[in-house]
């Protein structure tokens, strides 16, 4: 398979991530505590790679992306250009020493994800900085060619988000133990939400997140985990070419739209999802406007009340209703 233009071009939407804000808060708030505590801020080698899954995402993906660049390999223990691309990208995660971390997400245990970002055939390779997803390329790359799109992206994330890498001690065996907070009252029901997501069982997670809401209606994490969870079980066994079919053979047919602007949010297209929707309100009536309506609010309910495309797509929907 030959790699696609590699590119710092065309931002990827995170349609289940929160915003890059909050993220880069709460890693300016773990700095803060770690200088409070004496910490030199250096981290050990071991720490430039490393494996992540749906659970530990916005933490070692997101939440890191706000200190350093966070390149990301898609690839699965049966892909064999799998095989070649990865030890490649380790080795270079380690000669770049903190300018950027490699994090390594296996698709097959981790699909949500993958659809997430739109993957569609492995490897493939994105970045985040600061909150944004980058696709880097698909499929092996001559090293020249990788060491080029790397230091393209290493110097888009300094100079547009002042990213400068992290210090790195070559003397360090390893991380420093974790102490992890004391468990919330929910946190049982959503990791076994979580577990359920990730073994494919949709309606197990949507059942989940529903007992957290049942007691506790404004948990913000369990909102956002139901929103996505439905999301994907919507799309479940969809054909998307006949979807998308219907969608433009049909554009009056309110049901169609609507299952299209689903699988629009699933690939990562945000704007295409809002806007079918939008217009889909604006030529419709009665209750097949209403379902519309009620679907582009739980889209807006996915992908975050602080992403400024739900903002734009608020202001467009007040204009089609009043």
């Amino acid at each position: 398979m030959q790699p696609r233009n590699m590119s710092m071009s065309g931002v990827v939407d995170l349609a289940a991530v929160k915003a890059a804000q909050e993220a880069k808060a709460k890693a300016e708030q773990a700095r803060a505590e770690a200088a409070r505590q004496g910490g030199g801020g250096a981290v050990p080698a071991s720490s430039l790679v490393i494996d992540v899954n749906e659970a530990d995402f916005e933490r070692d993906v997101l939440q890191r992306s706000t200190e350093v660049p966070v390149v990301i390999d898609f690839w699965a223990e049966w892909c064999e250009p799998c095989k070649q691309l990865s030890p490649l990208l380790e080795r270079l995660a380690a000669e770049y020493s903190g300018r950027f971390v490699l994090a390594k997400i296996d698709v097959d245990a981790n699909q949500m994800l993958m659809q997430q970002f739109g993957v569609q055939g492995i490897p493939a390779v994105f970045a985040v900085v600061a909150g944004q997803a980058l696709p880097l390329f698909q499929g092996a790359a001559p090293e020249e060619q990788i060491r080029g799109t790397l230091d393209q992206l290493i110097q888009v994330a300094e100079e547009r988000f002042g990213l400068t890498g992290i210090a790195v001690d070559p003397d360090a065996e390893g991380p420093a133990p974790v102490v992890e907070a004391p468990a919330g009252p929910y946190d049982a029901l959503l990791e076994r939400a979580v577990q359920a997501l990730d073994a494919g069982d949709m309606a197990g997670a949507v059942q989940a997140y529903k007992n957290v809401l049942s007691d506790d209606p404004g948990n913000t994490e369990a909102k956002l985990g139901l929103g996505q969870a439905e999301l994907l079980q919507r799309v479940e066994g969809m054909d998307p070419q006949a979807v998308r079919r219907g969608a433009a053979e049909k554009p009056a047919d309110v049901a169609a739209q609507i299952a299209a602007a689903d699988l629009d949010l699933v690939g990562g297209h945000v704007e295409d999802a809002f806007g079918r929707l939008v217009d889909t309100v604006a030529r419709s009536a009665g209750d097949d406007r209403d379902k519309a309506r009620v679907r582009l609010l739980e889209l807006f309910e996915v992908v975050g009340p602080d992403d400024p495309r739900v903002a734009t797509a608020r202001a467009a929907l007040a204009r089609v209703l009043f």
